[in-house]
């Protein structure tokens, strides 16, 4: 399994972000937001919404939370994960 973080922000400033926080996994960046616009993220104020994408081996996307909560969305990818057998 691997996982990881995007944002529409720089690589550096992601890097910061992440040195600020201890996160140990990576933040890809998506400064020209295409991926973000891609996904249907990208909100009209230039920022993209958190959401969380499941991505099964082959590739597919088998879920989507559209909900973030941050303080508990540690526990929530936990579940999510445990119920689609990921």
């Amino acid at each position: 399994m691997r996982y990881f973080g995007a944002s529409v922000d720089s690589a550096e400033t992601n890097a910061r972000f992440a040195q600020s926080l201890g996160i140990t996994y990576p933040i890809l960046g998506d400064p020209s937001k295409s991926v973000a616009r891609a996904y249907g993220v990208l909100g009209a104020s230039g920022y993209a919404s958190r959401w969380t994408f499941y991505i099964g081996a082959d590739g597919r996307i088998v879920d989507i939370d559209t909900h973030v909560r941050a303080a508990s969305h540690g526990r929530d990818i936990v579940a999510k994960l445990s119920e689609l057998g990921m």
